[in-house]
């Protein structure tokens, strides 16, 4: 039997129905923006309820929806499971988020971390990594869209990709940070109703015997417990989950625009949350060969077999699961990059002097010019959903190291952060293209702690945690040495 499809028509109505209502929510809730700080951070009033949703939401992404089957489809319980423990990430990340709300109540991103407590050397290292990363992602999440209305409907990839870029940029643009919460509480709804509707039936229309008779049959492999691949992903997932959410201003931003006492309980309730999704998603993989179904590409899988297992209706529920899962992440990024791009590079780099209505409209013109830059980026499909996160992983990983310690001992220098960052990233590159992109993350990680761990030992620095209350708004490029 074919797959089913959404109709061209119904596509393109999903899309313009949606697209309007995240884009004039965005403007309504735009309405009470009156300072940076509202702009960016909501105020820094974000409470408990709406802090936990956009955790969860922004974290179930393409590649919970998308990647999360690809990966069971390749590497089988263990894609499944591995891709699971990206949990310990917002888990793990629920005490920085404390303790980085107490050092820095006026901090803005994670940048002004890095550049009140190493100094400029370590600082444009970072920014160096964390922009590579968040392109990474941007891409990934453009091209999810993409394959999203592909795999669903007969419109073409480049249509779902500009769509969903689209909507996203005007919706941000239109509301900062305040309307990407807002609308991260009501996707997160919608996606986890989706996802436990999918799952059920999946297990009923085609039945866990079945399933398990097909991949022993088709693909053994896939449910070996001692796949070297697979196994080897499964650790570097895990640092590589820990350093997408350690180093990214997208979870520095929330730590900073929660409520006192908040960010900790969120981030560790939205983990717990999380954690099993991704395994439900990834479960849907194994039922392909049962249902005959080989996609053209592994990254379109999730939304194949949703589509056949629940018809022309089932397929729509899925295009709108996906796309808010996207649109989650997405208006995250892009305000979080945004924030990043505006206060650290701009401000910190090219104009220190601007003043705060000025630096505001500049915000809003760096997140459209992402968008497009995004867009530009995702108009030749160059490789999987999959792949492409992965070998941001190597830029990630080397940042966990630098952060914990730079968090909670006051020993590292900026010299020996920064190389660990720059070593740490180039060793997990290597590892990406001589052996594969289930390692990078985890070469990444290992070179990274060692040479920190040299580096504490070779010099010991006493660094004053109270540098790093200043507000980073009125501070100009620092210079100071180790």
């Amino acid at each position: 039997m074919d797959i089913v499809t959404i109709p061209v028509n119904w596509a393109l109505a999903i899309l313009v129905v949606f697209g309007s209502l995240w884009i004039l929510f965005g403007w309504w809730l735009g309405r009470k923006n009156r300072s940076i700080d509202d702009f960016m951070l909501a105020g820094r009033n974000v409470g408990f309820a709406f802090a936990s949703a956009t955790a969860m939401a922004t974290w179930i992404t393409s590649n919970t929806t998308l990647v999360a089957p690809q990966l069971t489809y390749q590497f089988g319980i263990w894609g499944m499971i591995g891709y699971s423990m990206a949990a310990l990430g917002l888990i793990l990340f629920a005490p920085l988020a404390a303790r980085i709300k107490k050092l820095m109540p006026q901090g803005y991103t994670c940048g002004d971390f890095f550049r009140l407590r190493y100094g400029r050397f370590a600082w444009i290292v970072f920014l160096i990594v964390s922009l590579f990363y968040a392109f990474g992602w941007l891409v990934s999440l453009g091209m999810a869209g993409g394959i999203l209305l592909s795999a669903l409907s007969g419109l073409d990839y480049h249509v779902g990709m500009t769509a969903i870029l689209t909507i996203c940029v005007l919706y941000t643009l239109l509301g900062g940070l305040r309307a990407v919460i807002a609308t991260d509480f009501v996707q997160t709804i919608i996606i986890l109703l989706g996802v436990l509707i999918i799952g059920f039936i999946c297990i009923k229309d085609v039945g866990l015997e079945p399933i398990y008779t097909s991949v022993s049959e088709e693909s053994p492999q896939l449910l070996n417990l001692l796949f070297p691949a697979a196994i080897m992903f499964l650790f570097n997932n895990i640092f590589f989950g820990i350093g997408e959410i350690f180093h990214s201003n997208v979870w520095w931003s929330r730590a900073f625009a929660f409520k006192e006492n908040i960010g900790k309980r969120a981030f560790l309730l939205s983990g717990l949350l999380w954690l099993p999704v991704p395994i439900v998603t990834g479960f849907v993989a194994l039922s392909a060969p049962a249902l005959g179904i080989y996609p053209p590409s592994a990254d379109m899988i999730g939304p194949m077999i949703a589509a056949k297992l629940l018809g022309t209706v089932g397929a729509v529920f899925v295009f709108i699961v996906v796309f808010s899962a996207l649109a989650s992440s997405l208006d995250s990024l892009l305000a979080a990059t945004s924030d990043l791009v505006t206060k650290d590079i701009y401000k910190g780099l090219i104009n220190p002097k601007v003043d705060e209505q000025n630096l505001l409209k500049a915000s809003k013109y760096i997140i459209v010019s992402l968008g497009l830059f995004t867009w530009l980026l995702c108009l030749p499909k160059l490789t999987t959903l999959g792949e492409l996160l992965n070998f941001t992983g190597a830029f990630v990983a080397s940042t966990i190291w630098p952060i914990v310690f730079g968090l909670y001992y006051k020993r590292l220098s900026g010299t020996a952060a920064g190389v660990a960052m720059a070593l740490g990233t180039i060793f997990g590159l290597i590892g990406y293209f001589t052996i594969g992109f289930y390692v990078a993350a985890l070469i990444s990680c290992v070179f990274s702690l060692l040479i920190c761990l040299i580096g504490m030992y070779i010099k010991d620095v006493n660094f004053e945690w109270t540098r790093l209350n200043d507000k980073p708004s009125n501070q100009g490029v620092l210079n100071h040495v180790d």
